[in-house]
């Protein structure tokens, strides 16, 4: 047999792989044993080489894998209900109870006004009743912007603290998150300023070339929407990719807007089809699961009216009741899907960081501090240049 020419005399063999280890009694040093544990040192214990990650609380301290990502999204409501679903259940009946008593107050008035006016008064009547309706869409449409920003805000901090083993209740949850929230809600209205932009100077392209008249403008006009849409979505998912993290950023670095864009811009280089992936996966779970629940219960109603109401003859009473039934339904399950995609977004923030910062170890040592009852500086923080606001390199 061929020696290594390299190796000591007195060195161990190497270790095969399959090999039986035989256990070794407290106490005792571990022989030069061979196979997958063995130490290759004299004297040494077998398995001593490496130790799992801790995992302090919701999820372990190392770089998180899509099947611990995806479990830890939904593992965030029942590792805390009363403060994720409870703040999920509050805001998505906020949103949708201030929704149907403004747009459907306003509706139900235009509708009859039109009915009453007088013929020659119809056509101007309706195009005010439209405009009403339209602007009435404004307020729901803002406090779900504030709502949903706050959501997103508290189930950031719930999954920074649960990854140290912390459990916030709902108040303390509220109070942190609150301090973030109106650079969180100018972000989001960044954000949907830019898409309306994007989808009213295609929609001008198209209704300017339709208008050219003939059949020449009309194909022109069905290209430019299809794929001005096209490029409007390539463009949408792009950019929500890159800055995908900015709300983790502003809540947990404390961090202003810009700077957020620039460092989520820098977290997310080189991993961007990862981070792509996870989001369009986690969003297309959801929305399966939602529609498995959703639809068979809007089937169910419909059905249920027919039966009871065949010839429509309390088509009114019975809309109140689908309506009220029907938002009984959705507002838990947009609740659920609120808070699993919200933290699967704080989840990829920390694995970017895990990834690229080494922030796991950093999450490790304040675990050990905290629990030695040290008095450690919150590890989510990144040092800034000075006069810059931005993180240092």
């Amino acid at each position: 047999m061929v020696t290594d020419p390299w190796q000591a005399p007195d060195a161990p063999v190497p270790p095969r792989y399959g090999e039986f280890v035989p256990p070794v009694a407290p106490g005792q040093d571990a022989p030069n044993q061979t196979g997958p544990y063995a130490s290759p040192y004299p004297g040494s214990a077998p398995g001593q080489g490496w130790t799992p990650p801790p995992k302090p609380g919701l999820i372990p301290l190392r770089p998180i894998g899509f099947g611990t990502l995806l479990g830890a999204s939904f593992q965030v409501l029942r590792r805390n209900p009363k403060a994720t679903f409870g703040s999920a259940l509050i805001v998505q009946a906020a949103i949708m109870l201030v929704t149907v008593l403004i747009v459907g107050l306003v509706t139900f008035w235009a509708i009859d006004r039109i009915d009453s006016a007088p013929l020659d008064q119809k056509d101007a009547v309706t195009a005010g009743s439209v405009l009403a309706g339209a602007l009435s869409a404004i307020i729901p449409i803002a406090l779900s912007l504030i709502a949903s920003t706050l959501l997103q805000a508290v189930i950031v901090v719930e999954v920074a603290r649960a990854t140290l083993g912390e459990k916030l209740r709902l108040g303390a949850l509220w109070r942190t998150a609150a301090t973030r929230l109106w650079p969180l809600v100018l972000w989001t209205a960044l954000l949907t300023v830019a898409l309306f932009i994007g989808v009213a100077v295609i929609a001008a392209f198209v209704v300017l070339l339709i208008s050219v008249g003939g059949t020449a403008g009309f194909v022109a006009g069905v290209l430019v929407g299809i794929f001005g849409g096209l490029m409007l979505a390539a463009a949408s998912a792009f950019l929500y990719t890159k800055t995908s993290v900015v709300p983790s950023l502003i809540v947990l670095e404390k961090l202003s807007v810009r700077a957020s864009v620039v460092r989520s811009w820098s977290l997310t280089r080189g991993y961007f089809w990862r981070t792509l992936g996870v989001l369009l996966l986690i969003g297309l779970i959801v929305q399966v699961i939602t529609q498995i629940v959703t639809t068979p219960v809007s089937l169910l109603l419909g059905l249920g009216a027919m039966l009871i109401d065949p010839n429509g003859t309390l088509s009114e009473e019975t809309t109140y009741i689908i309506t009220a039934l029907t938002l009984i339904i959705a507002i838990p399950v947009a609740a659920v899907a609120a808070v699993v995609q919200s933290a699967a977004i704080a989840l990829i923030y920390l694995d970017l960081r895990m990834r690229k910062e080494g922030l796991d170890l950093e999450l490790a040592r304040y675990v050990e501090s905290a629990a030695q009852g040290g008095d450690v500086p919150d590890p989510y923080l990144t040092p800034t240049a000075a006069s810059t606001g931005y993180p240092a390199a």
